[in-house]
């Protein structure tokens, strides 16, 4: 839907000097509720709707992209949401972890902040791993504990993935027509002389979830990592999980990063207005991946917040 759009804009900007490529996500026909035949939503055009994230899989086969990867000798692949600011691209110790494991596939996992947080979990079921969506679990097994008192079902599921190239060709590629859900919506039909917007759910639109296909994998690798350096979702206009709170989760891990490698922080809590969001501290990751480089230019000066390195 905002294909164009997203290739316009990195154009516009040299493709920030990188080599990227894009594909569009698919899209699938709407059905009636009623009798299950594909809705027209205007005369000789058929209702559409997106396919859902786990349609990045035969998008990557339709477009190319997956025979395009196999030619240049592409093994491994990081796959993860756009709405998380603290997310490690092309993680070297996650993706190493994972191939370390000979696993064919991996997911990131952060601990849950309470029992009734609005996450999925990684769970397992029938001895495979799957994700089970926070609207599915009770409250019993939502606040089910250990021995310990940990909770039982607390890995939450952060959409942060690792495959190898050959997974995704022999296990999720073939098996995708056993992927999709279905979802009951309000969808707009063509009824003969008008194009009608129902009050009421009147259709299905099928959908596939980008976690689906953890029940393929024959090997699983799972990495717990830090919420504070690795999980800042966007995810609302304002408040929690917001571009405000990312924002300010992003300069908190700048002054940690620093500090780490010896700097003295000056002025950390002076000269702030009411508003944290605008007294930001940055370290770029054209300086720094995650911390790793600071200390040689860094320890033992003194750096003055707000910063940009």
């Amino acid at each position: 839907l905002n294909h164009e759009e997203t290739v316009s804009f990195f154009q516009s900007h040299n493709n920030f000097s990188i080599e990227v490529y894009f594909f569009p996500q698919g899209m699938l026909p709407c059905l009636s509720e009623s009798d299950g035949k594909i809705l027209l939503e205007g005369p000789g055009r058929v209702a559409m709707a997106p396919d859902g994230n786990g349609g990045i899989y035969p998008a990557l086969e339709s477009s190319g992209m997956l025979a395009q990867m196999e030619t240049s000798g592409v093994e491994y692949l990081h796959v993860f949401s756009i709405d998380n600011a603290l997310c490690r691209p092309a993680d070297p110790v996650f993706c190493g972890y994972c191939i370390n494991v000979q696993a064919d596939c991996g997911n990131k996992v952060l601990w849950k902040a309470s029992a009734h947080e609005k996450v999925g979990v990684l769970a397992e079921q029938n001895g495979k791993s799957c994700i089970v969506e926070y609207s599915d679990i009770t409250t019993d097994m939502a606040e089910l504990t250990d021995d310990n008192g940990k909770l039982v079902f607390g890995a939450a599921n952060i959409c942060n993935h690792f495959y190898t190239l050959k997974f995704l060709k022999e296990q999720v590629l073939p098996n995708m027509a056993n992927m999709y859900h279905v979802a009951r919506k309000k969808i707009p039909f063509y009824d003969g002389s008008s194009t009608v917007h129902p009050t009421t759910p009147n259709g299905v639109k099928l959908e596939s979830f980008i976690f689906d296909v953890f029940p393929f994998s024959k090997t699983m690798a799972v990495m717990n990592v830090s919420r504070a350096s690795e999980f800042a979702p966007v995810k609302n206009a304002s408040g929690n999980d917001s571009p405000e709170s990312a924002r300010i989760m992003l300069s908190t891990l700048a002054k940690e990063m620093v500090s780490e490698a010896g700097a003295k922080l000056k002025n950390v809590d002076g000269d702030k207005d009411e508003n944290e969001s605008n007294f930001i501290c940055e370290v770029s990751p054209l300086t720094s991946y995650a911390g790793e480089g600071l200390s040689s230019e860094y320890n033992g000066k003194e750096i003055i917040c707000p910063f940009s390195i």
